[in-house]
């Protein structure tokens, strides 16, 4: 393999670790659960990795933990579980901590008008933005982190990151148990992900469309 494609290879695998997952086990067995913990922990944690897989790598892990012994839900669900709220958690200090620094020092990876947008979000919305936001990629990346810069009360934000977490773990992992080994969901496993994604992101619609409408 030419040296010069490492990179390509490397971003390939890790993008697209779901289709990699059987591999991974039969390769290195248990450490499986943190290699699944570090992605879901770095997706959700730094505003620099929104492009690491979530959804569907969380669906796959159900999938597989339906049939392979090696990968045990409980264990699964756990660590999918602590790496969401953890990721989050350390996303928001971050926020608190150097955001406003990294504002004022104009990094080109966080724009101020977008700080501002998703801070209005939240007065209008209230603390069940966080909860909103889990199940949006890239935003739920940059949501905790918006979050800590905008000061919200850390109790406030960790309930309700705590119970997004537990829902989008719990609904994608679900998912992937009870129906990702069914013969037509792994025939058209890509198209099947993209619709759970689709569903859990109505949620989000119906608040942007209730407060266009101007309803409570």
């Amino acid at each position: 393999m030419d040296i010069s494609q490492i990179p390509f290879y490397f971003s390939e695998y890790i993008m697209h670790f779901d289709k990699y997952i059987p591999v991974v086990m039969a390769s290195y067995g248990s450490l499986i659960y943190f290699i699944l913990f570090m992605i879901i922990f770095c997706e959700t944690g730094l505003v620099v990795t929104p492009f690491l897989p979530g959804d569907s790598l969380l669906f796959a892990c159900g999938a597989l933990s339906a049939t392979a012994n090696s990968l045990h839900f409980g264990t699964l669900f756990a660590i999918c579980l602590a790496a969401a709220i953890l990721g989050d958690t350390s996303n928001y200090w971050i926020g608190e901590k150097f955001g406003q620094k990294l504002l004022e020092s104009h990094n080109r990876l966080i724009k101020p008008d977008h700080v501002e947008k998703a801070q209005k979000f939240y007065e209008k919305h209230g603390p069940k933005a966080i909860f909103l936001c889990r199940f949006v990629p890239i935003v739920r990346t940059f949501a905790p982190f918006v979050a800590g810069i905008g000061t919200m009360h850390y109790s406030t934000f960790l309930h309700y990151n705590v119970i997004g977490g537990l829902t989008w773990v719990g609904l994608f992992t679900g998912a992937g148990y009870f129906f990702g080994n069914i013969p037509f969901v792994k025939e058209n496993f890509s198209h099947v992900a993209l619709g759970i994604i689709i569903v859990s992101v109505l949620p989000i619609v119906y608040e942007f469309i209730k407060a266009k409408t101007g309803k409570e």
